[in-house]
């Protein structure tokens, strides 16, 4: 039988034939030796792609640490990755308790640069290690999640080291956001439950980028797509895009599949829950682990069992069961592996390379949320429609002239 490391490396390696451009940054970053002997933390979940994205800064020379909460783990690639040489504090099924010792383990390496998930560890920096903040350069973030709680970070003076928010580079949320998300989250969900997707009544609460891409990928495959929403433009959108709109109360009578995707804590309520009807499934893609609470609905079950691996079944008063799948936690990774590797291959290539930048510059930032330079997130994309084998054009320099001239032309 193959070790648990063999097992998780034959995963990683098939994730890097996958990812052509991360494997550009790789060679450039060992050329110009920008991550030699440098520390950097990866606290991202732990599946392929991203124990990829840690081998590379560690092929590139960094002290690579990597750390996450153990629903997002998966223990067979964290082997693999530690078989590598890079220190890993993670494993599935960890407590709270643990998840913060790992992440203190990672803060007392003094990383440089933090590449972060929901700003977890860049909060403990600010909190509990503020020592940690002399030498950090700075952190580069992933989520819409942890751009929110950073920007609230800098309003109230708070944030002292500059932070890119590179969950908004137009290479990471055009793409990871809502391809990425939309194909492996209903992709979770129907290899979860081995259901169909054809003719359900499918509820997708959000409709930001992660939204959009579920609630596509299920009409797609041939659901009943309701959209709900607080933003009444996001609203408006989910309507010309053909969607049903109504709010979650009345969509959830109705529902058999109901997924979050909205970064806001109980966006599902326990009223709503209440109303689904018998045999409804549970699911969330979002970045918030209770955007429905998973707690309140064990305290309301009558009884909860595992009916099939990621699934729960929750049997509630009148005879009737829920169903969530993935602990109600992001579906796609506690459920799955997460975003396919040609996605995740300009994420990654855009953290590495907003890493590099924090190595280089963060000493001349201001401690703030900063955009990912245009250049960096221009030259990514570039990059992949070479790896595609893609041609575009571009403009003349009389287009040019126009578009930088506001008189009129005679």
């Amino acid at each position: 039988m193959d070790s648990l490391s063999a097992h998780g490396e034959r995963k990683i390696a098939w994730v890097a034939e996958h990812m052509p451009v991360l494997n550009r940054v790789r060679d450039r970053l060992v050329e110009d030796g920008s991550f030699g002997g440098r520390r950097v933390a990866v606290i991202l979940p732990l599946e392929p792609k991203t124990a990829y994205l840690a081998a590379v800064l560690a092929e590139a020379g960094a002290e690579v640490a990597v750390a996450f909460q153990g629903a997002m783990v998966h223990d067979d690639v964290a082997a693999g990755l530690a078989a590598r040489g890079v220190d890993v504090f993670a494993r599935r099924g960890s407590t709270h308790e643990e998840e913060l010792e790992f992440f203190h383990e990672v803060l007392a390496r003094r990383p440089e640069v933090v590449i972060d998930d929901r700003a977890d560890v860049i909060r403990l920096a600010h909190t509990t290690h503020p020592e940690v903040l002399e030498t950090l350069r700075g952190a580069s973030e992933e989520t819409t999640s942890g751009v929110v709680a950073l920007r609230a970070m800098e309003a109230d003076g708070t944030l002292r080291v500059p932070c890119i928010a590179a969950n908004d580079a137009r290479c990471k949320f055009l793409f990871d956001n809502r391809y990425g998300s939309g194909q492996s989250a209903v992709n979770a969900i129907l290899d979860a439950t081995n259901l169909l997707m054809a003719g359900k009544q499918f509820v997708c609460v959000g409709y930001g980028w992660v939204g959009k891409g579920i609630a596509r990928r299920a009409r797609g495959m041939g659901a009943q797509v309701t959209v709900c929403e607080v933003d009444p433009f996001a609203a408006l959108e989910a309507f010309h895009d053909g969607f049903e709109v109504a709010p979650v109360l009345d969509a959830c009578t109705r529902a058999e599949i109901v997924v979050t995707a909205t970064g806001v804590r109980e966006a599902v309520g326990v009223d709503a829950i209440e109303a689904l009807r018998d045999g409804a499934i549970l699911a969330n893609a979002g970045g918030i682990d209770d955007e429905f609470s998973v707690p309140k609905l064990r305290q309301r079950a009558l009884a909860v069992r595992t009916v099939r691996e990621h699934v729960d079944e929750y049997v509630l008063e009148e005879d009737r069961s829920v169903f969530v799948v993935g602990d109600g936690v992001v579906v796609n990774l506690s459920a799955a592996e997460g975003h396919p590797a040609e996605i995740m291959d300009l994420t990654f290539s855009v953290q590495a390379l907003s890493a590099r930048h924090l190595l280089l510059h963060g000493p001349e930032l201001e401690p703030r949320v900063h955009p990912l330079p245009a250049e960096i997130d221009e030259e990514v994309a570039r990059m992949k429609l070479a790896a595609l084998g893609l041609r575009i054009d571009s403009l003349s320099p009389d287009q040019r002239a126009f578009l930088q001239t506001w008189e009129a032309f005679g």
